[in-house]
This record gives C-alpha cells, sequence and structure tokens, in this order.
C-alpha cells in the first residue's frame, strides 16, 4: 500500500474515532455534548480549543440516516422471528421497540459527530469567522 493510500486509510479512521468518542473535529479532546446522556444539544463551543460549534449544520441527517439503517437491520430479524417462531404482536413491540429505541439512543450522537466532523472537513468556509452566505 502506498504511503499516500495509507495516510487518507488513517485520516478516516481518526475521524471515525473522534465521531465514536464524540470529540471537537479541530482539537479531538473535548466533547460536543452538554454532559448529560438524553440531551443531543451541542456545547456553543469547544472548551479546548474554543471551536464554535453552533456554526455546525448537521440538520436532520443524522436521524434519517439512522431511520434507513435501523430499519435496514430490525425488520428482516422482526419478520425472521414471526415466520419461524409466531411471537404474539405485543411481544414484537416491546422487543423491537426497545431494542430499536436502544439502538438509536446509543448511536445518535456518535452519527451526529460524524456528520459534523465531515462538515468540518469537507466545507471549511462554515467554520471561517465571516462564512459566506448559503445559497
Amino acid at each position: 500500500m502506498s504511503e499516500k493510500n495509507q495516510n487518507k486509510k488513517n485520516a478516516v479512521f481518526s475521524m471515525l474515532k473522534t465521531a465514536l468518542l464524540c470529540q471537537c473535529p479541530k482539537c479531538k479532546h473535548s466533547t460536543m455534548f452538554k454532559k448529560d446522556f438524553l440531551v443531543f444539544d451541542l456545547e456553543d463551543q469547544c472548551t479546548n480549543c474554543g471551536l464554535d460549534l453552533s456554526r455546525s449544520d448537521a440538520a436532520d441527517g443524522p436521524a434519517v440516516f439512522l431511520i434507513f439503517v435501523l430499519g435496514f437491520l430490525l425488520v428482516p430479524v422482526a419478520l425472521t422471528v414471526e415466520m419461524k417462531i409466531g411471537w404474539p404482536i405485543w411481544l414484537h413491540l416491546a422487543v423491537w421497540g426497545g431494542i430499536g429505541l436502544a439502538m438509536t439512543l446509543w448511536s445518535l450522537k456518535p452519527i451526529k459527530a460524524l456528520a459534523i466532523a465531515l462538515q468540518y472537513k469537507f466545507r471549511e468556509s462554515d467554520w471561517d469567522e465571516n462564512p459566506p452566505p448559503r445559497a
């Protein structure tokens, strides 16, 4: 593997690690989110480097991504369980609803952090002091 490909691979792994730990995309030290488990609000700025996190624009992208991925993963499993075992509807609702909720709460912050890290890397103009107006 060439050195250029290795550097790209390392950059991708670094970005994924930063996102999984929900760290600032600039300094990779302090957390981007407020300190409560069920609060998905960003800090106004990084406590370590001062990056203005209020300029980020993750919007609904992470939630929509999770809807598609979790639906793709859970629906076939639920249908297979129904065909093989035949659970009652209330049990399907309890089990798959609980698993879906738990997986969403566990993964929404890292997915949102990844969206912000990608925005920081590929839309640098959004983070400038005087960003250009959006079209």
